[in-house]
C-alpha cells in the first residue's frame, strides 16, 4: 500500500498532458492484455475495452468477467491500478474546469473573439448598456474591463477583464484591436468633473495609442472638455448631464416626448434607428426615401445631416451612411435585399 501510494503522489504532479495519454495507453494496454489472455471470454477488442472501462469506472455491469486464474489476477492488478488512475485523471478534469470559472471570475482569462463589445467602468449605466444589448438579441459578445475583484456579471455572452484599461496588456487580454467598438463610461466615484473626464482623456488616449481603428465613445461630465480630446480619434461623445437636462427641458414643454426618446434609443421595444448602406440603385435621395417608404421604413439621414426631406433631388454620395426608423424585422428583410 505503500508503494502505491508513493506512486500516485507522484502520478499527481505529472503534466496534465503526460497524465491524460498515460491513462489512454494504460487503458489500451490494458484492453490488450485481457483479451491476449482470455480470448473466448473478450472474443473482440471492443468487448475487452468495455470491461477494462466499466471496471476501472467502477460501474461493473458483470455481463463479462475474466474465468481463467491469469485473468482474475490481471483483474486485481487493474482494480489497484486503473481505478486509481482513472480517478485521478477525473479529478485533474474537475479541477480544471473550477480554474477554468475561477480565472474567468477573476478576470484573469484573455478574452479571443472579435467583432465584440468592450465596455470600459463598470457602473449602473454600464449595467444598462450590458443589458441593452443582451435583451434586444443583438448576437455580440461583451468584455467589460475594470478592477474589482471578481466579475460583475457572468453570463455567456459577458467577460470579464481585471486591470487598468491604461494598459497595454489589460487591452491585449480584451482583445481591443479586433473589437468593434469600445464604451468608456466615466467614473462615479469620482466627484470632480475634471478629474473624472482627465481619467476618460487617459484611457482614450491609451486606446488611441493601442487600436487608433477601434470606433471609441466616451462619456464626459463637461462639454468644455471636448477641446482636450481633439488630439485623439474619438469617434462618439456622450454627455450625461446634458442630456438629462435637455430630455427634462422637452418632457416639460412638450408631453410625452421622452417616450418617443426612450424608444429610439433602446432596441428592447418599437421602432428603432438603424444604419443602412446606401444601395446602387439608389441615385438621389427621393429614389431612396420612395424605396424605403414602400419597406414601411422611413429615411431621416445621411450621417448626422438631418435635412434629408429638404434634399430629396440631391444625389447620394458613394460614402453615405443613411439612418431609418423602422422595427427590426423590416430592417432585416431591407438588409437582406
Amino acid at each position: 500500500m505503500l508503494f502505491l501510494r508513493k506512486l500516485f503522489l507522484k502520478a499527481v504532479k505529472l503534466n496534465n498532458w503526460v497524465l491524460f495519454w498515460a491513462s489512454v495507453s494504460f487503458i489500451f494496454f490494458s484492453t490488450y492484455v485481457i483479451h491476449y489472455l482470455e480470448p473466448e471470454t473478450f472474443p473482440t477488442p471492443f468487448i475487452a475495452l468495455w470491461w477494462v472501462m466499466t471496471t476501472v469506472t467502477t460501474v461493473g455491469y458483470g455481463d463479462y468477467s475474466p474465468l481463467t486464474i491469469e485473468g482474475r489476477i490481471f483483474a486485481i492488478f487493474l482494480y489497484l491500478i486503473g481505478i486509481g488512475l482513472i480517478g485521478l485523471v477525473i479529478g485533474k478534469v474537475v479541477d480544471f474546469f473550477s480554474e477554468f470559472r475561477r480565472k474567468r471570475e477573476e478576470g484573469r482569462m484573455t478574452y479571443k473573439g472579435e467583432g465584440h463589445i468592450v465596455i470600459i467602468g463598470w457602473s449602473p449605466k454600464a449595467k444598462y448598456a450590458v443589458q441593452e444589448i443582451v435583451e434586444s438579441n443583438i448576437n455580440i459578445d461583451i468584455v467589460i474591463i475594470d478592477q474589482l475583484d471578481k466579475a460583475p456579471l457572468l453570463l455567456e455572452r459577458v467577460h470579464y477583464v481585471k486591470g487598468q484599461a491604461t494598459q497595454n496588456e489589460t487591452l491585449e487580454k480584451a482583445n481591443v484591436l479586433k473589437a468593434k467598438a469600445v464604451l468608456i463610461f466615466a467614473d462615479d466615484t469620482i466627484k470632480d468633473d475634471e478629474l473624472t473626464d482627465g481619467k476618460t482623456l487617459l484611457i482614450a488616449s491609451s486606446i488611441e495609442q493601442f487600436g487608433a481603428h477601434v470606433h471609441t465613445t466616451v462619456e464626459i461630465m463637461n462639454e468644455h472638455h471636448i477641446k482636450n480630446f481633439q488630439h485623439i480619434k474619438v469617434d462618439d461623445f456622450l454627455m450625461s448631464h446634458e442630456t438629462i437636462s435637455h430630455l427634462a427641458v422637452r418632457s416639460a414643454t412638450s408631453k410625452g416626448i421622452t417616450k418617443i426618446f426612450s424608444q429610439l434609443i433602446s432596441r428592447r421595444y418599437g421602432d428603432d434607428l438603424f444604419q443602412i448602406k446606401a444601395k446602387p440603385e439608389w441615385k438621389t435621395y427621393r429614389e431612396a426615401f420612395d424605396d424605403l417608404l414602400k419597406e414601411g421604413a422611413t429615411l431621416i439621414s445621411d450621417q448626422t445631416n438631418l435635412n434629408i426631406n429638404r434634399r430629396l433631388d440631391e444625389s447620394i454620395a458613394a460614402d453615405s451612411v443613411l439612418y431609418i426608423i423602422c422595427d427590426k424585422e423590416t430592417y432585416d428583410r431591407i438588409s437582406a435585399s
